[in-house]
């Protein structure tokens, strides 16, 4: 079965090969950091890690780039305003090397407890100084770029293919040089810099041929990407607010440097919405990842994402988030009971599912898809679980399997054995879950005694605390009575 992937530079789905046998290079814009991340990173860095996880399981060795912006992004995102990471330096009173060292240290932080498996190179820009010169001397050398008092901008006129990704004309480009007030010491107001002089006061800056300064935003991507994966690469992954200019300039520099093309598949994750409007930090309603784990678990914000299409926007909600605590707690009360089966004579067919997901997964990575396979399997495997002659030692290692392979492995929902599951609204609690024990196997006792007054009482006084008893063939189980 192969793969397909849109591709965002032909705007329609293509098959997949990579450009060397069985290896596959990817690059991800990663996070400016400047403050801790939100629920828009989080959807596009689960997004990516599906992707990376998916191309492992089809057989493929990934190499995962995913960068570290710790200078150059300007507020603007252009060529004008303030440095993000030096602004918020001057607000907290402290370096511009410390604020990008804690917010890279709070970004992975977050990513981890989401489930996000490291990139194989995570490369910073400011490690990487002498790279981005480099690739601005070359581009000077073969005249797409010019310099103009110690500042270095490309020629968007040397580049006729400029836009061929956003789809964005030479005229767009200059209206927006004239909103944001472009230099006039530019050939033309869509040209963009490379790198920049340092004025007084400005903390982050180097040597260069063309006198101190700092790099642009956009060249570190180029420098870094091909660096370590090459001219060319397989995948390159970002938001799509990123398509213009980022990821524009990143093809005009990197192609105008090298003559041949950067990008393979080119793949953008949709925005976040919180309640149908745009998320954003301007518009006081940015979902922060760490305010956000204090009321909800990580493995529900990474199920929750995963069950709208990484290329369709992500609304987030109230309502929403308590429907995915519900729908994971399903799934992990599944997997529970599996563990806790035993073993029977019935027989188990996996294949349809499986081919329904491998499918759903190979179709653009469609996980909303493969989520619904995983609930109907869900429902399969406990009606099998609830008949009399249960399930055999191979159907239920089987059903494991299955589980393992494409819950835990591949999307991530479901965590391993050795950890706990998700209960409902919170955390699942060892101890809550020591105590509840004890108390069902007291109810068990007394079923069996048919003191049923105190079977009944137990469980009653449980769903006054919102505990909801279930009795099963292989015994009682438990869930919050909220999220069923």
């Amino acid at each position: 079965m192969s793969l397909f992937i849109y591709n965002s530079l032909g705007k329609r789905k293509e098959q997949f090969e990579s450009l060397y046998p069985g290896l596959v290079t990817m690059y991800v814009c990663g996070p400016t950091v400047y403050g801790h991340a939100h629920l828009g990173h989080a959807k596009s860095y689960v997004s990516f890690d599906v992707v990376a996880r998916w191309l492992r399981h089809i057989g493929f060795r990934v190499k995962y780039v995913q960068n570290i912006t710790d200078v150059g992004h300007l507020t603007d995102d252009g060529d004008e305003g303030e440095d993000k990471i030096e602004r918020q330096a001057r607000t907290e009173k402290t370096d511009p090397m410390e604020i990008a060292q804690l917010y890279t240290r709070s970004f992975y932080e977050d990513m981890d407890r989401l489930g996000i498996e490291r990139p194989n190179i995570a490369p910073t820009a400011t490690g990487h100084i002498p790279e981005q010169i480099a690739l601005i001397e070359k581009l000077i050398a073969s005249e797409h770029a010019y310099v103009v008092n110690g500042n270095v901008y490309f020629s968007v006129d040397s580049f006729p293919d400029y836009g061929k990704l956003s789809g964005r004309t030479d005229q767009d480009a200059v209206q927006s040089g004239i909103r944001v007030q472009l230099r006039s010491e530019k050939r033309s107001p869509s040209d963009f810099a490379l790198w920049k002089k340092a004025e007084a006061g400005h903390m982050m800056q180097w040597n260069s041929p063309w006198g101190r300064g700092y790099p642009g935003w956009h060249v570190e991507c180029s420098a870094m990407a091909t660096k370590y994966l090459g001219t060319t690469i397989d995948i390159h992954g970002g938001g799509m607010e990123n398509k213009f200019p980022h990821h524009d300039c990143e093809i005009a520099q990197s192609e105008a440097a090298s003559g041949k093309p950067f990008v393979r598949y080119w793949m953008h994750n949709n925005m976040v919405t919180v309640n149908g409007t745009k998320m954003g930090k301007s518009l006081k309603n940015s979902v922060n990842l760490k305010d956000l784990f204090k009321k909800v678990d990580p493995l529900v914000i990474r199920f929750f994402i995963l069950q709208s299409h990484y290329r369709s926007p992500l609304d987030y909600s109230e309502t929403a988030i308590r429907a995915s605590q519900t729908g994971l707690g399903k799934l992990h009360d599944t997997m529970r009971r599996l563990l806790q089966a035993k073993p029977g004579s019935g027989d188990l067919d996996l294949s349809s599912f499986t081919e329904r997901i491998e499918s759903a997964m190979n179709d653009d990575f469609n996980t909303p898809i493969a989520v619904s396979v995983l609930f109907d399997f869900s429902k399969f495997l406990n009606i099998a679980l609830d008949r009399t002659d249960g399930l055999s030692e191979t159907a239920l290692a089987h059903a494991k399997s299955f589980l393992v392979t494409y819950g835990t492995t591949l999307l991530g929902i479901i965590p391993p054995e050795s950890q706990p599951f998700t209960t409902g609204t919170v955390h699942a609690d060892n101890i809550l879950d020591d105590v509840i024990s004890i108390l069902l196997d007291m109810r068990a006792d007394a079923r069996i005694q048919k003191n049923f007054a105190l079977s009944d009482a137990i469980r009653d006084k449980l769903l006054e605390a919102g505990i909801e008893v279930k009795d099963t063939k292989e015994g009682a189980s438990w869930t919050r009575a909220s999220d069923v």
